[in-house]
């Protein structure tokens, strides 16, 4: 009975650290250059991948009715917040990595191929977009 009741507790104690080792969840996504917080992205599952959006901009005087006027798909000219710029990101077969969706850069229009890594114990997320084998990661800061 004891044993039984340690057991339920071990898991009830470390069960929050499995469900942080995915990308789902609220994210701060920060500038490389100026160190400044870019935006928050909620990344969720859906359809069997991963989507993400851009919940809130937080670059200081950002405008929050900005639209996506760089982007060439059917989110040109949608705004930012709320736009998609995760989609199709899947868990690749014993690995905590998410791989083969597409990252969208709103800034720039382009879309990468993406991959995303959990580090940290989930408290962080290395994000990587790439174009063949030129690419960059971003580390991005759990929010919740």
């Amino acid at each position: 009975m004891f044993k039984a009741f340690a057991t339920l507790v071990c898991m009830a104690i470390t069960a929050p650290a499995w469900a942080q080792m995915s990308p789902v969840g609220l994210w701060k996504s920060v500038d490389e250059k100026t160190h400044e917080p870019k935006s928050e992205i909620r990344i969720s599952e859906q359809g069997g991948g991963l989507s993400g959006r851009i919940e809130r901009l937080l670059r200081k005087g950002a405008d929050p009715a900005a639209l996506c006027t760089a982007c060439t798909d059917e989110r040109k000219d949608q705004p930012m917040v709320g736009l998609e710029i995760i989609r199709g990101a899947k868990k690749a077969e014993g690995k905590d990595v998410w791989e083969d969706g597409k990252i969208l850069d709103p800034e720039s229009g382009k879309s990468y191929t993406l991959r995303m890594t959990p580090i940290d114990g989930g408290s962080k997320l290395d994000v990587r977009g790439s174009f063949g084998p030129f690419g960059r990661t971003q580390t991005w800061v759990r929010v919740q």
